[in-house]
Formats: C-alpha cells, sequence, structure tokens
C-alpha cells in the first residue's frame, strides 16, 4: 500500500520537483490555484487558498493522507507588507485551519517556512536555537505559521528553507539572471542581502528522506553557501557561459524594496544533514547541477 501524500501548492517551484521525485513511490494529490498539474497519474484539485479555505479542509478531510507538504505561501514579502491581511488569512488563519485538520485525520504536516524569521546577522550562519526576530511581515506571519504547526502535533515538520532555484520555470531569481545575461542586458542584483541558496532537487529528497524516516521537529533545510544575490549571479554566469561584466550590483539603499529585507540570514542545515543523512549542495554544485539539467534538455 503507498503511502498517501497531499502536496498543498503542487504546480510551485518546489511541490512539482516533490511530485517528479515522489510519484513512483507515493499516491500522490496536490492543490493548485492558476497552473493546472500535468503530470500522469497525479489527481489534483484547484483551490484558491484566498477565497475558499473550506475546500482544503474538506479535501483533507475526504482524502485523509498519511502526510501533507504544505508549501502555499505569498509569493511577494512586499505586498505582504501593504497588505498584512492577506499575510494574516494565507500564512496564520489558513495554515490553522490545516494544522487543525490534520490532527484530526492524524496527517503527518510538513510546513515550508523561510529565512526571514530571523532579523539578519553578518557573519553568522543561524542555527535552529537562535532566537527567531523577523523584521518584515512575512517573516512575522510565518513565524507565527510555525508555531501553530510545532503546537499542534509532535510529528509535524518546519522546515526553514531560502532562495529555491532549480532548472524550471518557477525559479525566480535564476531565470531572471540567464535570460537577462542571454539578451545580452544589464541585471542589477543586490550586493548587501546574503542568504544561503537551496537547490529544489535537495529539499525534495530531503522531505522524502523526513517521511521515510519518521523525522519530525524545527529544520533548517538550505544550501551550504552563504552568499549574497550580486556574488550568485556571478556564479551562474560564470558557469553558463555569459558576460559577467552585465551584472551590476546595487544597494538596499539605491534600489528600494517595499519591506525591509534583513542583511544576511544564512542557516546552517547540520542537523537536518545528520539527521537523514544527506548533505545539501553548496552553489557550486547546485549551479553545475542545474547546468547539467539544461544541457539535457537541448539533446
Amino acid at each position: 500500500m503507498k503511502t498517501k501524500l497531499l502536496i498543498i501548492g503542487g504546480s510551485g517551484l518546489l511541490g512539482s520537483t516533490l511530485i517528479q521525485y515522489a510519484r513512483d513511490k507515493y499516491q500522490i494529490h496536490t492543490t493548485y490555484n492558476k497552473n493546472e498539474i500535468l503530470f500522469s497519474n497525479i489527481s489534483s484539485t484547484k483551490i484558491e487558498l484566498l477565497d475558499d479555505r473550506s475546500k482544503i479542509i474538506h479535501l483533507i478531510q475526504d482524502l485523509k493522507p498519511d502526510v501533507v507538504v504544505h508549501t502555499a505561501a505569498h509569493p511577494s514579502v512586499d505586498i505582504c507588507e501593504k497588505n498584512p491581511k492577506i499575510a494574516d488569512t494565507l500564512h496564520i488563519d489558513i495554515t490553522k485551519d490545516i494544522t487543525a485538520i490534520c490532527k484530526e485525520v492524524n496527517s503527518k504536516l510538513i510546513y515550508i517556512s523561510t529565512d526571514a524569521v530571523f532579523e539578519g546577522q553578518l557573519n553568522k550562519k543561524y542555527v535552529e536555537s537562535d532566537k527567531p526576530n523577523p523584521i518584515n511581515y512575512y517573516g512575522k506571519t510565518k513565524l507565527g505559521a510555525e508555531k501553530i504547526v510545532l503546537e499542534a502535533d509532535p510529528k509535524n515538520v518546519i522546515l526553514r528553507t531560502s532562495v529555491i532555484y532549480g532548472w524550471h520555470k518557477k525559479s525566480r531569481f535564476t531565470n531572471w539572471i540567464l535570460e537577462t545575461l542571454s539578451e545580452r542586458k544589464v541585471v542589477d542584483p543586490f550586493i548587501d542581502q546574503y542568504n544561503t541558496p537551496t537547490l529544489v532537487d535537495d529539499i525534495a529528497k530531503s522531505i522524502l528522506l523526513i517521511i521515510t524516516l519518521g523525522v519530525s521537529g524545527l529544520y533548517h533545510a538550505t544550501g551550504k553557501t552563504c552568499i549574497n544575490r550580486y556574488e550568485f549571479a556571478v556564479e551562474l554566469a560564470n558557469s553558463f557561459g555569459y558576460d559577467k561584466n552585465l551584472i551590476k550590483p546595487v544597494t538596499s539603499l539605491e534600489k528600494k524594496q517595499g519591506a525591509p529585507r534583513p542583511i544576511s540570514t544564512c542557516l546552517d542545515s547540520s542537523k537536518l544533514e545528520y539527521m537523514i543523512d544527506y548533505k545539501f549542495s553548496d552553489i557550486k554544485n547546485g549551479i553545475s547541477f542545474i547546468l547539467k539539467k539544461s544541457k539535457e534538455e537541448i539533446l
């Protein structure tokens, strides 16, 4: 009997990659908002979480999945800052609904969180025991969701991740850099915002190991390299053979954003790596992986 897996947000970068790795061994159902799921032998339900909160509750009641992976979050930190009610509803209220019904039907819940729960300190990699202190509303609501999930059931899991990328149409940062450079146009990533970018394939594989091994609790799940967006862009240009002189670094003062951003929210994933015996990619290996996939697509 295959494990029943529900992926909330199955058409996104992480959700769709997780489907690719899990489809042969799991009985998968996914939800989507606008982009229909096109995988064969995968059932799906269209749900606009902000419009119809009850639909996800009824779906979980009907399916009674063994595991629910909750990837849904608002894609814009700036919109969350400007419209806090949207962030409250999507991150807090709907997560509370999902958590409650998962407990009722005895489903393990894996919630995807963010490095934005930290205020940001240079020359530091945050570990799970460090005290969160988010400086924007997105981070505050994601932290609130974490507490709901962890307090509801000891078997639940929180994965804090950062700047997820891959060879995928939904990989926003890498696509922006590569597409702009391929057109020989200037691109202007930040030089004063540091994260630990994460290969999406690593997160997908780690989720499946978490399920298999019965791991629970709070973990950081990011790549190994603490890097700013400018340095990330240069690594991409070097690997893909584009002109790195087209990459012009900017600071947060020069290029304003709607919500405050931490200077550095690099995470240490050693705890999870030890628990599941898996190593996350550094930036060079991660970019080499997506370069290889790009060449396979051409063949």
